[in-house]
């Protein structure tokens, strides 16, 4: 028999400073299922030092040593034309296009969120003060900071220098200001320091709610325009621009769920992809950060549904079954990666707690948390519950 959850064991953001439902307070304790998981991380990367834009230079980027630059990922040289404009094949990661940005943000994402949640479980020292080091490098050092903007981002070689789909490389950006956040409460950042960071994140906000390439990629109709929203509410939420915050709520109520969300809870732009599988899970994903980020006890997105029923519980309960058995997706196999999906999906975290669901915890507990597949750190983006629930 699962464990029964009672209301008193799920807290409200009021009472901890956190999102609404952060803590179950018995029955689940995800600080104590995570932490050797965490620890085990933290241990390894104290050896590992920061690594940021400027110690790679894409041979194709139009942009500066500062610039973040990366190339689509579907768009290969044309057969007919080799020297010519690149083509696309949708779902085809073509390995020769330069990624070395994008690994090192995720790289700095899945260390600096393992070295927070490592303080936060310990409060040992020596995490906190690593995970500063990432943030002076990445945000603060004259020598070493990236570029508070993506224009170079997802370039097509012989088409464009960067879109506004490249905005989607910062979703790893999303657990590091959650870090931030976490890591305030440490001292290993200089109050300077800290302010400088948020600075950072505040500079990054206004290009993306304001440059061509950001309102290009607000409007998007599918995971793009999802993953806008979770950027932006994380780092509003690290600013504390209450403006931008409910500015998120509204979008998520009148453009996200009426936009993307069929009747029966499924995301029929992901279901149209080559890989429907992994990008409904992805979509999911963001969709529930979002909730995580956003909710308050006074405006529960996790609890909001259009009148004929869309909303998030219909979104779990439409994908929850696939994740508990993948034999029963109706839709052809993903052409890329598709053995390597389900992971321990936060949404399931997420869900389970703000919906009172526990079967949705007893199957994340059972789900891999970790993957080697560079590919599936790339499209899974939080790692580290730790910072989001608990405490």
């Amino acid at each position: 028999m699962g464990a029964v959850y009672t209301r008193r064991d799920f807290l409200s953001a009021a009472a901890l400073g956190l999102p609404l439902l952060a803590a179950p307070a018995r029955a689940f304790d995800v600080a104590a299922f995570e932490r050797a998981r965490v620890l085990k991380a933290a241990r390894r990367y104290l050896s590992e030092r920061p690594y940021t834009v400027t110690a790679e230079r894409g041979p194709r980027s139009e942009g500066g040593p500062h610039d973040f630059f990366s190339e689509g990922d579907y768009w290969w040289p044309d057969p007919q034309n080799p020297s010519g404009p690149y083509v696309q094949r949708d779902g085809m990661t073509n390995p020769d296009n330069f990624v070395g940005h994008r690994r090192a943000l995720m790289r700095l994402s899945v260390q600096a969120a393992a070295l927070a949640a490592a303080w936060r479980l310990t409060k040992d020292g020596r995490y906190a003060r690593h995970a500063a080091r990432h943030l002076r490098a990445w945000f603060l050092d004259p020598a070493t900071f990236m570029s508070p903007h993506l224009e170079y981002a997802q370039a097509i070689h012989g088409r464009t220098k960067g879109r506004g789909v490249g905005i989607i490389d910062t979703i790893h950006l999303v657990e590091v200001a959650r870090a931030v956040e976490v890591l305030g409460g440490s001292r290993a950042l200089a109050r300077d320091e800290l302010a400088g960071v948020r600075r950072w994140f505040a500079e990054y906000l206004r290009w993306m709610t304001t440059s061509g390439n950001g309102v290009e990629e607000r409007e998007a109709k599918n995971n793009h325009g999802t993953c806008w929203v979770m950027q932006v509410a994380a780092f509003a939420h690290l600013t504390g621009d209450g403006g931008l915050l409910g500015y998120c709520r509204g979008r998520f109520k009148t453009v996200l769920v009426p936009g993307e969300m069929a009747a029966d809870g499924s995301f029929p732009q992901e279901l149209r992809r080559t890989k429907p599988y992994g990008y409904s899970l992805f979509n999911l994903e963001a969709m529930s950060a979002t909730c995580q980020l956003l909710s308050t006890p006074t405006d529960d997105l996790w609890q909001f549904e259009l009148p004929d029923g869309r909303g998030m519980r219909r979104a779990l309960e439409y994908m929850a079954p696939f994740i508990r058995d993948k034999q029963r997706w109706p839709l052809k196999p993903d052409v890329m990666y598709d053995a390597e999906w389900p992971m321990r999906q936060s949404s399931l975290l997420f869900a389970g707690l703000a919906l009172r669901r526990p079967d949705y915890l007893e199957l994340w507990k059972r789900l891999p948390a970790d993957s080697a597949v560079e590919e599936v750190v790339r499209n899974f983006f939080i790692r580290q519950p730790v910072l989001w629930v608990g405490k």
